[in-house]
């Protein structure tokens, strides 16, 4: 299985009849300064449904770190300088008009591999045992923003949060998860 497979399958939920023992996480081995940190915002419907235990809940069982969160009301500035890249797209007008309609929850999310295990976990909205395959209702409601690289992580990380908001921290818990 390969390691996006094995991120996909870390997302499944445990301890259920039928289920396989745990797959093996998607990270090894990794130096501090190895440490990646990805930016996941919950748009409103994850608020307006309160699913937003059941998505964190998926970033603390994979062992990733949080290191900043925040609830806010998006405004359209931050919105449009967040979503710059489709701003020719047909459906960017509703795109930024509906991540304007009600309070997200930006998180960044620290980890060996977090972007792309970030991605494997959010998915698409038919993929079973992803965020949005098993939580969304709709493509146009799909829950979860995350970071497509490492590169637009720290891009977007500084859209919405001032570098004194992202907390440094050690985890008691690092070396049971990178050996």
């Amino acid at each position: 299985m390969g390691s996006l497979g094995r991120c996909l399958a870390r997302s499944l939920p445990r301890g259920r009849p039928g289920l396989s023992p745990p797959a093996p996480r998607c990270f090894g081995s990794a130096p501090p300064a190895l440490q990646e940190k990805t930016l996941v915002v919950a748009k409103p419907d994850s608020v307006q449904r309160r699913l937003l235990g059941d998505i964190i809940q998926r970033f603390e069982r994979r062992g990733f770190k949080l290191v900043a969160m925040k609830l806010l009301q998006a405004d359209r500035r931050l919105v449009e300088q967040h979503y710059e890249q489709l701003r020719l797209k047909p459906f960017y007008p509703a795109l930024v008009a509906y991540m304007t309609s009600g309070p997200v929850v930006a998180m960044v999310w620290q980890g060996y591999n977090v972007v792309r295990c970030t991605r494997a976990m959010v998915g698409d909205s038919g993929a079973v045992g992803t965020i949005r395959g098993d939580l969304s209702v709709h493509i146009s409601r799909n829950l979860v923003h995350a970071s497509d690289s490492v590169e637009t992580a720290q891009r977007e990380i500084g859209f919405w949060f001032q570098r004194d908001e992202l907390v440094a921290w050690d985890s008691r818990d690092r070396d049971s998860i990178y050996g």
